[in-house]
């Protein structure tokens, strides 16, 4: 079986050799795109909407994967998926969001329809076709897979693909438990950006570009990794606790301008009312008794405004998070409190993408919201992007024209700190290869992880040299 293995992922274009370097042409050769296409996209599952843009019975929308529409709608008996196109000359029968009246999906072509069950309800002159080409197998719209998680529902165009929960690993115990299904949209804007999908998630696969980017947030933590020498001392220049608890908050109100669903406003206002707390006066002491109170205080305050908050601090501890966590091949959320960010990247060419950010939070049942059906369209400079992306955005254009550059063959990746990014990369080359299914569910589960994991075992592939 190894053996089997060994030599698929052998006839893999641009295949990883070695897991710490990644060539730079899978970032923008069309062959590999083109296999991405006919051997990932066409088999992964893949977060398709959120739930509450089709709240109601007959809401819809349309989700598109390169040449592939999907659409998603609500009906009496759950969620389901069909393929988009016409039964009789393929014309798309959705084209964005809606909500399906009571002649269902009318073909504006010819006049065929569709009800919410995917059924032929009406062809035009059926007499005048031959009756084998009108078989109710023929004519009714074609079923995707799709299944719910996370608030969202995920589709997938390979019809015996193992069920979404098998490959989530750890990831799904850990959003299970902050209430990610319960998510609300605050807000929800999308872009294209002139990057490689891939390389555009990237940035938000490690903490290492931190001090560089996004410098506002790269203040010395007594709990950061890095410190302004790369040697992750804990900094010795607070001059007590009270000065923890209130560089701390001071670095969560700019995480929150900057990035809103990391902590949202509620949780800032929450976080200010206990500036002035008793800490002890050594550093990691004082982080401490601050995060745990913050995260009492928010879980207070939102269960006080009829949130059905989970346990934060508790949470913290039973079920440990990074800020940012993957779910393959395109999701991420960012929990950090109760609130979370979003992102979810899809292909368009080799070297473009369609990337879309969410500011989630948890609300009152009863609370009312104008809530989005489609994302906010920017260019991927406008200033009206908060300040983290705008940092980020501004970094990968710029990257992806220099993978270009003469002699740069290979992304050079931190072993510790930058795995993910590798992980990533070895799951899709198993995909390519047409690995077991089996095989690739497991191996997801290494990959399904958060901010700054190592390069880990995914079950195939090449090792890390000692």
């Amino acid at each position: 079986m190894a053996s089997n293995i060994e030599e698929l992922l052998g006839q893999v274009h641009l295949r990883i050799e070695d897991p710490e370097l990644i060539p730079s042409k899978r970032y923008y050769d069309q062959e590999f795109f083109d296999l991405e296409k006919e051997h990932l996209w066409s088999k992964v599952w893949q977060m398709a909407c959120r739930l509450e843009e089709i709240p109601e019975v007959g809401d819809y929308t349309e989700y598109s994967i390169l040449d592939k529409s999907v659409i998603v709608i609500r009906t009496q008996t759950g969620v389901k998926a069909y393929q988009n196109a016409c039964r009789h000359r393929g014309v798309r029968l959705a084209n964005g969001p809606g909500h399906l009246g009571e002649g269902g999906f009318i073909c504006p072509f010819h006049g065929w329809r569709w009800n919410a069950q995917g059924e032929c309800t009406f062809v035009f002159g059926k007499e005048i076709f031959n009756k084998d080409l009108l078989a109710e197998d023929e004519i009714n719209l074609p079923s995707v897979r799709c299944e719910e998680w996370a608030g969202c529902a995920f589709i997938n165009l390979d019809d015996d693909a193992l069920p979404l929960r098998a490959g989530l690993g750890a990831v799904e115990a850990n959003m299970d438990a902050r209430n990610a299904d319960k998510l609300k949209m605050d807000w929800w804007y999308g872009t294209v950006l002139p990057t490689n999908w891939k390389l555009a998630m990237e940035a938000f696969m490690e903490g290492y570009h931190v001090m560089e980017t996004h410098p506002q947030l790269h203040w010395r933590s007594p709990t950061s990794r890095f410190g302004p020498d790369g040697d992750g001392r804990v900094p010795d220049d607070f001059a007590n606790g009270s000065e923890v608890v209130n560089r701390f908050a001071d670095f969560l109100q700019r995480l929150s301008t900057g990035m809103a669903g990391m902590i949202h406003q509620t949780e800032v206002d929450v976080i200010e009312t206990i500036r002035d707390m008793e800490v002890p006066d050594d550093i990691m002491g004082a982080t401490t008794a601050f995060m745990d109170r913050a995260a009492k205080e928010i879980t207070r305050d939102a269960r006080e405004r009829g949130v059905d908050m989970f346990d934060i601090a508790k949470t913290a501890v039973d079920f440990p998070s990074t800020q940012v966590e993957f779910i393959f091949p395109h999701f991420f959320l960012l929990p950090t409190f109760g609130a979370m960010s979003s992102y979810r990247i899809r292909p368009l060419t080799p070297e473009t993408c369609f990337y879309e950010i969410w500011s989630l939070v948890l609300r009152p049942e009863d609370e009312e919201y104008d809530t989005p059906t489609e994302p906010t369209i920017l260019p991927y400079d406008s200033p009206d992007f908060p300040e983290v992306p705008r940092q980020d955005y501004a970094n990968l254009p710029i990257q992806q024209l220099g993978l270009h550059a003469g002699g740069f063959d290979n992304m050079r990746l931190s072993r510790e700190y930058e795995g993910l990014v590798s992980n990533n990369h070895r799951l899709i080359d198993g995909y390519i290869a047409g690995l077991d299914r089996e095989v690739l569910t497991k191996a997801q589960h290494g990959v399904n992880t958060g901010l700054d994991s190592p390069i880990n075992d995914i079950g195939f592939g090449p090792k890390l040299n000692d």
